[in-house]
């Protein structure tokens, strides 16, 4: 049976991420669908994934480096799954108890401190409950978070394998 290394596991973790934010840019940029508070912030956080496995595709050399890089994309996907699980829970709202529209990013980012705007893109706003777009009857943010909850299933794999075989 073929075992596959930590670094080309983080090859793939890093490969994945790369594709979710060129697919995030597309629809932004070609379909003209404007991104949410909340999907800033899961961009984000598939950017710190994706930085932990290009850094596990270097550095991920010794099984002590691998549990580094293993814990650290656990700390970034469970960060994913938490902002990916707001934004899917505000999609399920019903349309009465939905938040509020509030100003672009663009306005808070000019007028508020750092702290309070990011406050205000966690909780999301009413922007975030529009599903645009969907494939097999799941909104971008449920897929997205199918995908935090694979990076995280791999960054325990990573941790708990790291002195079980040779990573290269």
């Amino acid at each position: 049976m073929y075992k596959i290394s930590s670094r080309q596991l983080f090859l793939m973790v890093f490969l994945s991420c790369l594709s979710l934010l060129a697919a995030a840019y597309y629809f932004e940029y070609a379909l003209y669908l404007d991104p949410c508070p909340l999907c800033i912030m899961q961009r984000i956080a598939v950017l710190m994934v994706g930085l932990v496995g290009l850094s596990g595709v270097i550095w991920a050399g010794t099984p002590v480096s691998q549990k580094v890089h293993g814990a650290m994309m656990a700390c970034s996907a469970l960060l994913g799954v938490f902002v990916a699980g707001r934004h899917v829970w505000i999609q399920s709202l019903p349309a009465d108890q939905v938040p509020t529209c509030g100003p672009s990013l663009e306005y808070m980012v000019e007028t508020l401190p750092w702290a309070e705007v990011l406050s205000v893109m966690l909780r999301g706003n009413g922007n975030c409950a529009d599903a645009q777009w969907s494939l097999l009857g799941l909104s971008m943010p449920m897929w997205v978070l199918l995908c935090f909850a694979g990076f995280l299933l791999l960054a325990g794999y990573t941790f708990l394998n790291a002195d079980k075989k040779k990573n290269d």
